[in-house]
């Protein structure tokens, strides 16, 4: 067993079973229900806390552009009723929103807000949110206006990657190369669905004939979140899961190709906490997951972010608002779905994912849901302030509203 290092570089109201593996970004029935996990974890007496290499990724300096990036603790809101025509988003206008909070986010026009965060050589990974589509994902036309930003600033259409950790899930949100030519589009691994939904014992189309996982040699085992938490053993976690021992691997797109990220998430709760900027990513950019919610959850947020490989790269973050969910998250649940109209900015995924816990608990006592706005569901973001990543505290994030 290895040691514990690092080494740097139409609505619809019904889930289906199918929809269902999706939620938590692939956790699935297998593993239960996340948003549950979630309060479990607040409880007054939690289990001992797993140890982590956390320390190791701390170890490693940052880069110029390492988190919380140029505007720690910078938010900004763009809102624009015009964006919504119906049930049609209107492009030109989210095209209008993206500009204007690029602009004030850096103080600068578009083009100079890209100078400021992207070399021209860059290959820049948009990190979205397939989960829900057609509910609660990354819009398309967010997608959209941020690929026309980066190709009118010289990047070449081959130097973007759209990417998710499940392949089959960005074409299931409409992310394919008909709609996207000349973007490459991309996902850390697959998964056998048929497989993980019971329907067949064959497991040949995830598993190679020596026990190893087909996406395992996607996985990049030079660096990797190591925590004391066992994995089920069970094939079916394999499948979804890649590894079941005590690391989780990076993407060796993250760590091999892409040099900048941007991250896309969407507006939405889990359980009494959020599911937007640091969790696209902490869950998102690595495989073993499902071991990690009930000891961990939230804190996987931002130790993942922690390691140089999304630390140092990740420099824009943009938070799909354009529909919010209020409740039943991590997964779709369209009946607490409406209609926000709203875009976020910031170089801080910290800050901004406070700005959202903010708004969406403002959100859900507005429609008289029970909560707990107990600490605990925004200590992983104060645990981020102390680690340097980014700005937590509410009297210290400038918070812009458009």
């Amino acid at each position: 067993m290895k040691s514990p290092g690092y080494q740097s570089m139409n609505d619809m109201v019904c889930v289906n079973r199918r929809d269902m593996l999706k939620i938590g970004a692939g956790i699935g029935l297998l593993l239960g229900n996340p948003a549950v996990w979630a309060q479990e974890s607040q409880k007054p007496s939690p289990p001992a806390r797993p140890k982590t290499n956390i320390d190791d990724a701390l170890q490693v300096p940052k880069a110029p552009r390492s988190l919380p990036g140029p505007f720690p603790g910078r938010v900004i809101q763009v809102s624009d009723d015009r964006v919504r025509n119906g049930h049609e988003i209107q492009s030109g206008v989210v095209h209008d929103m993206v500009a204007r909070g690029l602009e004030k986010l850096t103080g600068v026009d578009a083009k100079k807000s890209y100078n400021l965060l992207f070399d021209k050589e860059d290959v820049v990974g948009i990190k979205v949110n397939p989960v829900g589509a057609g509910i609660i994902s990354t819009h398309l036309e967010v997608i959209d206006a941020v690929i026309d930003w980066l190709t009118e600033n010289g990047v070449k259409r081959q130097n973007i990657i759209i990417w998710d950790r499940f392949e089959y899930m960005l074409s299931d949100a409409g992310i394919t190369s008909e709609r996207y030519p000349g973007i490459g589009i991309e996902g850390l691994q697959t998964m056998d669905e048929a497989a993980a939904e019971g329907k067949t014992d064959d497991n040949s189309r995830w598993l190679n004939p020596d026990g190893t996982h087909r996406s395992a040699h996607l996985f990049d085992r030079e660096i990797y979140y190591w925590a004391d938490v066992e994995a089920d053993k069970d094939p079916a976690y394999l499948n979804q899961h890649v590894f079941n021992e005590k690391h989780s691997y990076f993407g060796k797109l993250l760590t091999q190709k892409l040099t900048r990220i941007i991250n896309i998430p969407v507006f939405k709760n889990t359980g009494n906490g959020v599911s937007m900027a640091t969790k696209n990513l902490g869950y998102g950019a690595i495989c073993n997951t499902g071991r990690l919610h009930r000891p961990l959850f939230f804190d996987v947020c931002t130790e993942v972010l922690a390691f140089p490989v999304l630390r140092d790269k990740l420099v824009l973050n943009i938070l799909d608002g354009l529909r919010g969910q209020y409740d039943g998250g991590p997964g779709p649940a369209a009946p607490f779905c409406y209609d926000y109209n709203t875009l976020f900015f910031a170089t801080d995924p910290f800050a901004l994912d406070m700005i959202g816990h903010r708004l969406l608990v403002e959100k859900r006592k507005a429609m008289h849901v029970t909560i707990n706005e107990h600490p605990r569901f925004t200590e992983y973001l104060r645990y981020a302030e102390r680690l340097g990543l980014g700005i937590a505290s509410p009297e210290k994030i400038e918070h812009v509203v458009i």
